[in-house]
């Protein structure tokens, strides 16, 4: 090998070594964004899920931030009430198991068309998804764009109108700004919607004995109340020709047995925003020796704000049943302690929701503000006495005697 051919070998080893360098360079790039070819998960293998302690969502000109405090999960936007863990930990499992059905490589001009430029107040904008850990770090971040449509394919009308129906999303990882992924997911529910990521656990009034509705105008309040669980709902004091309508009490004497919230307000909502200031009272005392009062306040759109406040009155011993045997006083003794105990543990879980006002559907409200006149039973009509129409048939008998007289053939004498 002469000199030449030396130099020459030299200058292709390090052109070779060069060009491995680079393609190392950007294999660790993709590393970094994610794998970005079809088939391959978009956050890598090797997710560290365990490690996400805060996640952002960022889309037009809205911001969520869901926040792990004390190892329990909160929407800072409300300030820090609880959000829903299941919804989080099922959105990231599915975050971490995602994987690119097809690459699209595009550029800068062709962001727009598939909705995955930086969110801002512009249409065609993306949603930002941000997961960090506990140091605020970013672990990972990905753009959501354009949702991919199927058309459908049978005559069949679909609930999604002509256009068909979205299977899929456009993504782009952070870190690669040329590979639009499209992953067979739609992820509808990733929006920066506070009021969708609060977890929607609420209090429920069990076995009522007393339901009381206090309203600003004294004269439509009311109370109902009933001896027994069986037992009927009256009037408490009624008056002598009240009753009480059981059909109309019907939709006021089962209270908050199943309510629900849209959202929560503020902590630093003031209560004359939300006319709670002069709110209606409900209260209702239960078989359990339960107290729950709930303000209402003024409706907003198609939700009341609502307060709850719960205390109980708890015997502090069993009363035996007057029939009861000696040798069943332990067993009756063990189950009375065990169902005090579960009373304790609810009445505990019911305070928790004292210090927020919720923004509660009109449909678990608006059946309990009847007013006073409206559970009335309504006064049968009497009906006339038959004496009463003889009297009023006997001027049409008189007009016929008078009528026939008139007819009546006149003799010559």
């Amino acid at each position: 090998m002469n000199r030449k051919q030396f130099a020459i070998l030299v200058v292709l080893l390090v052109v070779l070594g060069g060009a491995g360098l680079l393609l190392l360079k950007k294999q660790n790039q993709e590393s970094g964004a994610g794998e970005q070819g079809a088939g391959q998960k978009i956050l890598g293998d090797k997710f560290p899920i365990n490690d996400v302690a805060q996640i952002t969502i960022k889309g037009g000109t809205n911001t969520l931030n869901l926040v792990k405090k004390d190892d329990a999960w909160r929407v800072r936007e409300r300030d820090d009430y609880a959000a829903n863990f299941t919804q989080i930990s099922e959105t990231l499992i599915k975050l971490a198991d995602l994987k690119a059905a097809q690459v699209e490589q595009v550029g800068p001009s062709q962001l727009g068309r598939l909705e995955l430029t930086p969110p801002g107040s512009e249409a065609n904008s993306g949603t930002l998804l941000d997961l960090k850990d506990k140091d605020g770090k970013s672990l990972k971040s990905l753009t959501l764009g354009k949702k991919h449509v199927r058309k459908p394919q049978s005559a069949t009308p679909s609930p999604y109108g002509d256009d068909g129906f979205p299977d899929g999303r456009y993504v782009m990882v952070s870190g690669n700004s040329q590979d639009a992924l499209l992953i067979s997911d739609p992820l509808n529910n990733l929006d920066p919607k506070p009021s969708e990521w609060l977890k929607k656990d609420f209090f429920h009034v069990e076995r009522p004995k007393a339901v009381a509705v206090t309203f600003p105008v004294a004269t439509n309040s009311w109370k109902i109340v009933r001896d027994t669980e069986s037992g009927d709902w009256k009037f408490a004091d009624a008056k002598p020709d009240e009753k009480l309508d059981s059909t109309k009490a019907s939709g006021v004497s089962n209270p908050f047995s199943s309510p629900s919230f849209n959202d929560v307000l503020s902590l630093s909502a003031k209560p004359e925003d939300n006319g709670l200031d002069k709110p209606t009272l409900v209260t209702i005392d239960t078989f359990d020796d339960f107290t729950y009062t709930v303000k209402v306040g003024k409706k907003s759109g198609d939700d009341y704000p609502v307060n709850v406040a719960v205390a109980a009155n708890f015997p502090k011993e069993r009363i035996p049943a007057k029939d009861e045997k000696p040798e069943d006083k332990d067993k009756a003794d063990k189950a009375w302690k065990e169902r005090q105990k579960q009373l304790e543990t609810k009445l505990k879980d019911a305070q928790a929701f004292e210090k927020w006002t919720y923004l509660v559907p009109s449909y678990n409200v608006d059946p309990l503000l009847k007013e006073h006149k409206d559970l009335l039973e309504e006064k049968k009509k009497e009906e006339p006495k038959p004496a009463d129409k003889a009297d009023a048939s006997t001027p049409t008998d008189k007009k016929d005697e008078v009528k026939a007289d008139a007819t009546a053939e006149v003799k010559p004498n």
